[in-house]
């Protein structure tokens, strides 16, 4: 993902709701539930963590049973301290007190989230840390940890996960992808090793993206219980070592055996939020509302024809019709590599204007930009008495469009349709075409030239796209 490129929009539950979500994890609650536990006979290390000889009551505390529970308790002490639920009052006497982020847990949704934030940062930190297995065997002779018998490089590490929780957060918010339904771990994992356009992958990627489901299965097992996702593991069954009795049968064409996973409402805002901290340009659905036109018609460009919809129907709920018309049509105009986009979205928003949005349209009639758009609104909504474009209109208005399809879609199958329909309806199109006066005009026979399958009529747009250069001087 390009950091300059805006993502999709996130549809963001309410805060309230996320919250009080953020609250009834298993890795917070039970930090939090430490943290009051947490008095001036509680005692901790040098680094921090709980004591040994009291991590037997803070298990029992949280119901923790079992060979890990002592694990889990130090888990929740370390979420506590990173969180800022508990603080190191002092560091010689190994005392805690009360951190302000306690406090913050009974404050505002958003004070609570931004304690589950702190949760997530250091969650996702120790997800991309070897498992204990793998550190076990690494101890050398001393009993300190061999890193470098690990074949572990930590930022390699940390940016693949953060790669692989990136696609993850663009196929739930795009609309192309599944939306809230799970992703199979297989195909998340091709997603960050598979080249793109590579038809069968090699062995050795094969093997490589293997060993990734392994790893994300380890990971993503971490992850869930911080609410970042709602994940099924991969099948015990897979795992099991060569070495062992024979795995029960598979059926490989149950995908998933092999790893499911999705991003619970919490984990979307937690991504949105730490891709915004790294600089991503992740938009939530209704950022606009409160924005003029202007910011609205460029904001939404790049959206998806849905997600621009759901966008542009918020703004306009916030506004009387006409008046939200005569911003719109405004805002539309101009003569830069934007502006035909915005046309674009202009008339798709005005679609969604009812008949009280009429005066504004008329008043437009005659405008070189907006004549066109104007026409064809009032044409669909049945008005009367509307004049009939001119030529020289219709062809700039034809332009238009396909300039603005071409920055929306690129070479897409809709817009290579809308260009050989074009050329068939109309056989003088590029005789005419090339003398429009649209700053977009050589770009869109150029395009034209390169779309349709038909070499002569190919060749007759490029010939009228180097007269248009020439005409303006290009």
């Amino acid at each position: 993902m390009s950091d300059s490129s805006p993502l999709p929009p996130a549809r963001l539950h309410p805060e309230a709701e996320l919250a009080r979500a953020a609250l009834s994890t298993p890795l917070l609650s039970r930090a939090a539930r430490l943290a009051r536990w947490a008095g001036p006979g509680t005692r901790v290390d040098a680094d921090g963590a709980l004591a040994e000889e009291q991590l037997p009551a803070a298990a029992g505390l949280l119901g923790l049973t079992g060979d890990d529970a002592a694990a889990y308790a130090a888990e929740a002490w370390r979420i506590a301290v990173d969180a800022g639920l508990v603080e190191i009052e002092d560091e010689a006497a190994g005392t805690v007190r009360p951190g302000a982020g306690l406090a913050r847990l009974t404050g505002s949704p958003r004070d609570v989230l931004g304690v589950w934030l702190a949760v997530l940062e250091t969650v996702v930190a120790d997800a991309a840390v070897p498992g204990l297995d793998d550190l076990a065997d690494a101890v050398d002779d001393d009993g300190r940890v061999d890193f470098s018998s690990l074949d572990w490089d930590p930022q390699a590490e940390a940016e693949f996960l953060d790669g692989v929780l990136g696609n993850l957060y663009l196929l739930t918010v795009g609309e192309d992808g599944p939306g809230e339904a799970p992703v199979p771990l297989p195909a998340l994992a091709a997603s960050m090793l598979v080249p793109d356009g590579m038809g069968e992958p090699t062995n050795d990627v094969l093997e490589r993206v293997s060993d990734a489901m392994i790893r994300l299965d380890e990971q993503f097992r971490a992850l869930e219980p911080a609410g970042l996702v709602a994940y099924q593991p991969v099948d015990e069954a897979l795992l099991a070592e060569a070495d062992e009795e024979p795995a029960p049968s598979v059926d490989d064409t149950d995908v998933s055996r092999y790893g499911m996973v999705r991003l619970t409402p919490l984990g979307v805002y937690g991504l949105r939020a730490r891709l915004l901290e790294a600089g991503f340009t992740a938009p939530a659905a209704g950022d606009l509302a409160d924005k003029g036109a202007d910011v609205l018609l460029d904001g939404t460009a790049r959206f998806g024809r849905d997600a621009a919809r759901a966008e542009t129907e918020q703004w306009l709920g916030r506004r009387e019709p006409l008046a939200a018309a005569r911003e719109l049509l405004a805002a539309a105009r101009g003569a830069d590599a934007g502006a035909p986009l915005r046309r674009l979205r202009c008339q798709q928003a005005l679609t969604l204007v009812g008949a009280e949005a009429e005066p504004a349209l008329r008043e437009v009639l005659d405008d070189p930009e907006l004549g066109g758009l104007a026409r064809v609104w009032l044409s669909e909504h049945g008005a009367a008495d509307v004049p009939p474009p001119s030529q020289e209109m219709v062809f700039w208005l034809t332009v238009d469009t396909l300039a603005a399809q071409l920055a929306a879609e690129g070479n897409s199958e809709e817009l290579r349709a809308l260009v050989e329909g074009l050329a068939a309806q109309h056989g003088g199109f590029f005789a005419a075409a090339w003398r429009v006066d649209h700053p977009a005009t050589a770009e869109v026979l150029d395009a034209m030239g390169r779309l349709h399958p038909d070499k002569k009529v190919a060749k007759e747009a490029r010939k009228a796209a180097f007269k248009a250069r020439s005409q303006h001087g290009g």
